[in-house]
This record gives structure tokens, C-alpha cells and sequence, in this order.
């Protein structure tokens, strides 16, 4: 059974090369567990969805939650699925410097990326229009 989970948290570490060894410990992983999604961070907040099996992305997140890289942790959406949105990235990442601030003013009060403060349909949504539209990192 197929799955896809969405949370935000908060970067402890918000510098660059500290968001990267995030990445590439995910991209590194998630393959051996079947696990594919993608990531957005801008401002010091993570909003991500994973989908895979159930175990996988439910341990996944458990991980996720005791992992001191992050703090705030907050599920946001949790569904079953029939088929992957993202199953082309074992975790792409959103080029937040490539997006028109208007995106995320069409689904916030503020022109930036705060998922605590709509729902996670919301969140979901914009996370889809931020794949379609802006440049993805790290395909692979």
C-alpha cells in the first residue's frame, strides 16, 4: 500500500552546506527503502512530502521527528495512494530562488513559505504548483 506524507519543520542548522548533507543523506537512503518525494525549503522552514510503502514512510518520519537537524516538526497531510506524484525523485528539491513570489501569495497572507500557518491541502497544493513551476534540483 502506497502512501504520501507531508510536514514542515524547522532547519537548527539553516546554512547551505548543512541543507545539502540533508539532501544527499536522503538521496542516498531512500532508494534502498523505495521512498521518493520532494523537498522545499526557503526561510528556515522544510516542507516535504515522502510517499512510498507505509512502513517505510511511516519509520521514515519517526526518523524524521528524533533527527536533531530538525525542530517543530508538525504532520501536516497523510493519505493513501493509488500512484506516486512524485516518484521521479528519490528527493528532488525546489530551486526556491527561481519562484515567483506570487505563488506563494496565491496560497498565503505573505509572499513566503510558512505551512504552519494554512492547512496541509493547502500546503499540498502549493508544493504541486511549486514542482510544476519552478526548476527542480537533484532528479536523481
Amino acid at each position: 500500500m502506497l502512501v504520501r506524507l507531508l510536514y514542515a519543520s524547522r532547519a537548527i542548522d539553516s546554512r547551505p552546506e548543512a541543507i545539502e548533507a540533508i539532501l544527499t543523506q536522503s538521496r542516498h537512503y531512500n532508494p534502498t527503502c523505495g521512498i521518493t518525494g520532494i523537498l522545499c525549503y526557503g526561510g528556515g522552514i522544510f516542507l516535504q512530502a515522502i510517499e512510498g510503502g507505509r512502513m517505510a514512510v511511516s519509520e521514515l518520519y519517526g526518523h524524521i521527528q528524533k533527527d536533531v537537524r530538525h525542530k517543530d516538526v508538525v504532520l501536516l497531510h497523510y493519505e493513501e495512494i493509488t500512484e506516486r506524484r512524485f516518484g521521479g525523485w528519490t528527493m528532488g528539491q525546489v530551486n526556491m530562488s527561481k519562484i515567483n513570489t506570487n505563488i506563494l501569495l496565491k496560497y498565503a497572507e505573505k509572499p513566503e513559505l510558512d505551512p504552519y500557518s494554512v492547512s496541509g491541502k493547502v500546503s499540498l497544493a502549493l508544493l504541486e504548483e511549486l514542482m510544476a513551476t519552478a526548476s527542480i534540483i537533484g532528479r536523481a
